[in-house]
């Protein structure tokens, strides 16, 4: 009876205007529709991945590293400790290949695949990728074919569409839940730095992470990836990497070639709220243009300064974020259409898509010697390294990487800050930044940017 009254409901409501295309549930049948049969189809092609990891702790007391103390003690040797983690992943091919994510398999010293019938094979990483936190694994099948989930266009799905999440959440086995999609072209969430992702409420927690995102059509839609939580368990705030991107990213590993990212030759800001009512636009979203790389391809294009990009091939792009997505699902030697606002006008202008140019070259070198930034590695700035630390510069010298618990890391350094000036001085190249360190003082300057704010540090 009570099913029967809900159903009433849902038909009062959904038959008011507005509702009258949408199909209601009529019959007791109807309503208790199943997605057994689409579970039951996709669920073989969700494994559990299994990672063993060997972790060196050295001794607690610094004491150990005396060579007073080791006279007596001898050296002391770094304990070893064996950390257990799991995630889930998606076979994507017959012959074995499987997506997840990076982070379940980062670092890991051994991996194993479980298949939804309990067999258990190793893998093998075949490519990983930081940036979009993806892994692609390969178990040998010996020539059995095995379930696959055929990928859906991530661009075809809207808010509001139903999805399941498949995956081995805590480990306590492979379990589904469901959802909606909650939003789409999610950015700075701070997973990845290619962020664009797929929003759901449908229940993702630890172990979850590489599992499927499935359509009602029964293709995947995305690979979970990340939850917003305070307690670590869900809370209805999950989010998924689109199966473009993935599909991308397969299709490089299947030709033998290292994954490009496109680029186009333009840096900007959000077109927010305050911008666009500067600039007599109706609303925000899009990325204004403030940089074009001279004789770089937006440049030949017919890109300018003050053009607002709301769009690649008439997908939209809301903000720098999602114009880096846009391009990375593309190929190098390909050609976009941007999608440009002009002063008013809408304009197409088809861009190249090349692979970013290393000039000059980096030049990476690690800084030593008695001077503030020992334990650093600088290089020359190129589109191709800005790409790599994401400074959103061209030009000019950056810290590639640092050292832990050097002296850059204590007063807070990072990769991809930028060195500006040192000791009033403005630095240019990394021979530059050597040449400066080389001149002894007893009081030393550091001017650094980061995100374009700029600070000076005074080291005495």
């Amino acid at each position: 009876m009570l099913r029967l009254l809900v159903a009433f409901a849902f038909a009062t409501i959904l038959t008011a205007p507005g509702f009258a295309e949408e199909a209601v549930p009529q019959t007791k049948t109807q309503i208790e529709l199943t997605f057994a049969p689409l579970v039951k189809k996709a669920a073989p092609a969700v494994v559990n991945v299994f990672t063993r990891t060997v972790v060196k702790e050295r001794p607690m007391s610094p004491f150990f590293d005396d060579p007073f103390f080791q006279q007596f003690f001898g050296q002391q040797q770094p304990r070893e400790r064996v950390q257990n983690s799991l995630g889930s992943g998606v076979i994507v091919r017959p012959d074995g290949l499987i997506v997840t994510n990076n982070h379940v398999i980062a670092k890991a010293d051994e991996i194993r695949v479980v298949l939804s019938d309990g067999r258990e094979f190793p893998a093998q990483v075949i490519a990983a990728d930081e940036k979009f936190d993806i892994g692609i694994l390969k178990i040998e099948t010996k020539g059995e074919a095995l379930p696959t989930l055929e990928l859906k266009d991530s661009d075809d799905i809207n808010v509001g569409d139903l999805v399941l999440a498949i995956g081995n959440p805590f480990g306590v086995g492979q379990t589904v839940t469901m959802g909606i999609v909650s939003a789409l072209a999610r950015t700075n969430i701070g997973v990845g730095d290619y962020g664009y992702y797929i929003q759901t409420d449908a229940a993702i927690n630890p172990g979850n992470s590489g599992g499927a995102l499935v359509g009602t059509d029964g293709k995947l839609v995305g690979i979970n990836t990340a939850i917003y939580s305070k307690t670590g368990g869900s809370i209805g705030i999950g989010f998924a990497i689109p199966s473009n991107m993935v599909a991308r990213i397969i299709d490089a590993e299947a030709t033998g070639a290292k994954l490009v990212q496109p680029w186009i030759g333009v840096s900007g800001e959000a077109l927010t709220a305050d911008i666009a009512v500067s600039m007599g636009l109706p609303h925000p979203g899009g990325v204004v243009v403030q940089q074009v790389y001279p004789l770089g391809p937006s440049d030949r294009a017919g890109v300018q300064p003050g053009d607002v990009i709301v769009g690649v091939n008439g997908r939209n792009v809301g903000d720098p974020g999602g114009l880096r997505f846009r391009l990375a699902t593309q190929k190098v030697g390909g050609t976009a259409s941007l999608n440009v606002i002009r002063r008013g006008k809408e304009l197409d202008l088809p861009v190249k898509l090349i692979e970013a140019p290393e000039v000059p070259a980096r030049d990476e070198t690690e800084l030593k010697g008695e001077q503030p930034l020992n334990g650093a590695v600088v290089v020359n700035l190129s589109p191709a390294v800005s790409d790599e630390l994401g400074t959103g510069e061209w030009k000019g010298v950056a810290i590639s990487k640092i050292r832990r618990g050097s002296y850059p890391d204590k007063i807070g350094l990072e990769p991809g800050d930028l060195l500006i000036k040192i000791n009033g001085k403005d630095v240019y190249t990394v021979d530059e930044v050597v040449a400066a360190l080389a001149v002894p003082v007893d009081d030393w300057s550091l001017t650094v940017s980061r995100n374009g704010q700029t600070k000076t540090i005074e080291v005495h």
